[in-house]
């Protein structure tokens, strides 16, 4: 396999169609265009779809009728630009049909900017729309785990019939780094869609809705889409440890590319003498909050830190996790800001000078 070199956005969009995306449907919003101008020239080299529809309202109902078909289809979009497909996903999730989502996200509320944000995480994690829903959230940190996760992306909305997102600040959409794509791209079986409105020969018609005018119905559909939110909690939990051990006085909890900077924040504090590790979400839905819990509540843990671009939303998640066992503290900018390594070591230093850890590490002079 052969490394290339392409920005977030575009990797993305190959990795979709080398997992079998059939259909992609799109309106045009900074930071993630780069997504569809990719796909406009590609999509039809592989005999797919490609529409540009008129609005974001309009992406989610074709997103519906092509997913009822059984065919791999999937949508990008960014913040306000996936404010306007919750009904559609709320509706997606209520019939069990199986689509990607991306959203690179940029700061808000509102039409807010179009720099790099997190501030979407409780709309992606909280099922965003109405009714008792859920959808499966991935939070990649590099251009290479965009990729990856983009093609695992498929599989899952497959394997439980349900929507599932990509989550990626505006850095992932837009830096461009080495990734490289298997020659084949194999995945486990799955059983086939005999739900599918592929016509009815042969066979009573498919009726897919959403619609339950009797409340029994209503509820036994919810307990049916329940019974898969937990199977993901128990199956589908993925993330990942930085340099985690029993020295470590403080742990960060942060996702996305922002763990990226923490990572260069513990590496420089290592060098200096002070022990820092770091938890990284991948899903952030199902959260990871047992093998949160596991770490954060180690002995050697007095406190734990979350970073994040937003005012505070996954230190919500944390909170819960830890459940009072030891400090949650939180240190993040939004609006498109992204906090430096700088920053986030001076609040490490705050902690630590606090605390009843080792002393601070010497600053270097400027």
């Amino acid at each position: 396999m052969a490394k290339v070199l392409m920005k977030g956005n575009e990797a993305i969009a190959e990795a979709a169609l080398r997992a079998g995306a059939a259909g992609y449907f799109c309106y045009p919003i900074t930071p993630q265009s780069e997504v569809a101008e990719y796909l406009v020239k590609r999509m039809p080299e592989v005999g797919g779809v490609f529409l540009q529809a008129e609005s974001e309202i309009a992406v989610g109902n074709m997103l519906f009728g092509a997913a009822s078909t059984g065919k791999r289809v999937f949508t990008s979009s960014s913040s306000p630009g996936i404010s306007l497909m919750q009904e559609a996903i709320s509706y997606m999730a209520g019939a069990e049909l199986p689509c990607v989502i991306v959203n690179i996200v940029r700061g808000g509320p509102g039409l807010g900017g179009i720099l790099p944000a997190q501030s979407d995480y409780f709309q992606a994690t909280r099922g965003g729309g109405h009714g008792d829903y859920r959808t499966l959230v991935l939070a990649p940190s590099t251009v290479q785990e965009a990729a990856d996760l983009t093609m695992q992306a498929f599989y899952l909305a497959d394997k439980y019939r349900n929507p599932v997102m990509i989550i990626g600040d505006g850095m992932i959409g837009q830096m461009m780094e080495p990734v490289e794509f298997p020659e084949e791209h194999i995945e486990p079986e799955l059983p086939p869609k005999d739900w599918a409105t592929t016509g009815a020969r042969g066979r009573p018609p498919n009726l897919i809705k959403s619609l339950f005018l009797d409340p029994q119905a209503l509820e036994d559909n919810c307990k049916i889409l329940d019974e898969k939110y937990q199977r993901m909690k128990k199956d589908e939990v993925r993330f990942e440890l930085y340099k985690v051990s029993p020295r470590n006085k403080i742990l960060i909890v942060s996702y996305g590319t922002m763990a990226r900077i923490c990572q260069t924040v513990i590496d420089e504090l290592e060098s200096e003498g002070c022990s820092v590790g770091l938890f990284r979400p991948i899903t952030v839905f199902p959260y990871p909050e047992e093998a949160l819990k596991k770490e954060a509540t180690r002995r050697n843990i007095q406190t734990v830190l979350t970073v994040e671009m937003s005012m505070g939303q996954m230190v919500e998640d944390v909170r819960l996790a830890v459940a009072e066992a030891k400090p949650v503290k939180f240190y993040g900018r939004t609006g498109g800001i992204v906090p430096s390594p700088e920053e986030v070591k001076e609040e490490i230093i705050k902690l630590i000078g606090t605390g009843s850890s080792p002393k601070p590490p010497k600053r270097k002079k400027s």
